[in-house]
């Protein structure tokens, strides 16, 4: 992020959308654009930018933007689309750009690839039936587009080598099970939803994931139970019907029903979840209690975040957050008050933050959308590690805190866990009694305390991140053992951080940085 001239905040850009500007140039008129038009806008004084197809005049949002006009200018008169859902997928640029957009852009022909009629019908022959939802399925024949053809037998292949399913029903319940294919199938791998009769249970593939996605024949009760059989991969849904009668078929298939996806690709899915509890962790950071509604099903797994989305003045507004345990246990277990139906977040309130305000004014039984998780760390990272290295800044803890619980209780080879802790005073210090509780309990753990701005009596360390600090921090507990160095924290902490490691001899594999 960038420091933003008065004036500029995320409110201001909000009260600018709804005074009536013409912020498009067009005078509301919806245009096509085609390349060549698009390619023309590509200056900061006449910037056109295209996301999915639909394109926006992002010339009035420069000075808004908390990333910097030069971030923007990389996809300037181009499709940047990649660009940036590498950066932020998960902002809801259609919400925050509705005022700005100028039209879609211009549909080219597409050469339709040469298939092998022949060859194709093979394949399509190997592929079992579809399971009756409502009619049987279309019948593919080869007057289907061809390009259509090869889409359908690529991700019917797919649908075929990983997943199935099927469901029954008894007087009172409809059970939905999804044949995964998957050794160590695990309740952090399923999310289930049902929400006004609609049934979503997402399976994650690595990369890719698997969906069933219905809208149901009858009405169910709120409650879902899930039933996970790790070794075989069988994933069991049991709803309760509400009302006692026969379902002649399991519902109506909904668009992205029986697919394998890149998750990326999916977009993201949200549920409401209720405040049931906030408690001060310091004078500026909380820690909320969400609780999952009953028709959910949902595990973060460790080093993954998710993202809470809230509607203020009248426009979405998206931030991610990584959920923590609601506390550090000494006994390295998931404590019990963890059930699976609350979720936890450290929240820093900023006094400018126009998301942080709005959580803190959060009532108890105040609801907010939580999405499905993301994030590329896997923890088969650490369970082969002897050394694991943790540097966090600030509220760049929270990923640390299920890091912390998981090496300690499931990594056997662990021999040292070391946590480096930035803060600018000490009151800024998260959990500091918890974390040197769990020093003097387990002899693997290690915690350094940082400061940038201590008191005159600070007899710890001081300063911000450095090659010296680290050297002396980031040291293997022999000379071949096996580590994971892992940091978070604001952007440019995190990019000197990598920077200084690389510089020390350790490699991008052994080096992981959390950022969303």
């Amino acid at each position: 992020q960038v420091p933003l001239k008065p004036g500029r905040s995320l409110m201001d850009w909000i009260r600018l959308t709804k005074s009536g500007k013409d912020l498009t140039g067009l005078k509301g008129r919806l245009i096509e654009v085609t390349e060549d038009e698009l390619a023309k806008h590509n200056k900061k004084e006449d910037c056109w930018i295209c996301i999915r197809g639909f394109v926006y005049n992002v010339t009035p949002y420069m000075e808004y933007h908390p990333g910097g006009e030069d971030e923007l200018m990389k996809a300037a008169g181009t499709d940047g689309t990649d660009l940036f859902d590498q950066v932020h997928r998960w902002v809801n640029y259609e919400s925050m750009l509705k005022e700005c957009l100028v039209g879609r852009m211009a549909l080219k022909p597409v050469a339709a690839p040469k298939v092998d009629i022949l060859m194709t019908l093979l394949f399509v022959g190997m592929l079992p039936e579809k399971k009756l939802l409502g009619a049987s399925a279309k019948d593919l024949t080869p007057s289907m587009p061809e390009e259509s053809l090869c889409v359908y037998i690529y991700f019917s292949l797919l649908y075929y080598l990983f997943c199935s399913y099927d469901w029954f029903q008894t007087d009172s319940s409809v059970t939905i099970v999804i044949y995964t294919k998957q050794k160590n199938m695990n309740a952090e791998l399923v999310i289930v939803d049902c929400q006004d009769k609609q049934l979503r249970g997402e399976i994650i593939m690595d990369e890719h994931s698997f969906l069933v996605e219905v809208d149901l024949d009858h009405a169910v009760q709120e409650d879902i139970t899930v039933n996970i059989s790790e070794k075989v991969g069988k994933v069991e849904i049991s709803l309760k019907k509400k009302e006692k009668i026969h379902w002649k078929m399991l519902g109506q298939p909904l668009e992205s029903h029986e697919t394998v996806t890149k998750r990326t690709d999916r977009g993201l899915f949200y549920r409401k979840c209720k405040l049931v509890s906030k408690t001060e962790v310091t004078h500026d950071t909380r820690l909320l209690c969400l609780m999952l509604p009953k028709s959910t099903h949902l595990c973060v797994p460790t080093g993954q975040h998710v993202y809470l989305k809230q509607m203020i003045a009248g426009t979405e507004v998206v931030k991610p957050y990584t959920p923590v345990l609601p506390f550090l246990p000494l006994d390295f277990k998931e404590p019990s008050a963890h059930d699976g139906a609350h979720i936890y977040f450290m929240i820093k309130i900023y006094s400018c933050g126009l998301f942080t305000q709005a959580l803190d004014h959060l009532q108890i039984g105040d609801c907010i959308s939580v999405s499905n998780p993301e994030g590329n760390f896997k923890k088969s990272q650490a369970e082969a590690s002897e050394d694991v290295f943790l540097l966090a800044a600030g509220t760049g803890f929270t990923p640390m805190v299920k890091l912390l619980n998981f090496t300690l209780s499931e990594v056997r080879c662990l021999r040292t866990v070391k946590l480096m802790f930035f803060n600018k005073t000490e009151d800024d210090i998260l959990w500091r009694n918890q974390l040197e509780q769990l020093a003097l309990k387990d002899e693997r753990f290690e915690v350094q305390f940082i400061l940038s701005q201590p008191a005159k009596d600070w007899v710890g360390k001081q300063g911000k991140i450095s090659s010296s600090l680290l050297s002396d921090f980031v040291k293997r507990s022999r000379k071949d053992s096996k580590v994971l160095i892992c940091i978070c924290g604001p952007a440019p902490f995190t990019e000197q951080g990598v920077q200084y490691l690389k510089d020390l001899g350790y490699s991008q594999e052994e080096i992981h940085a959390f950022t969303a």
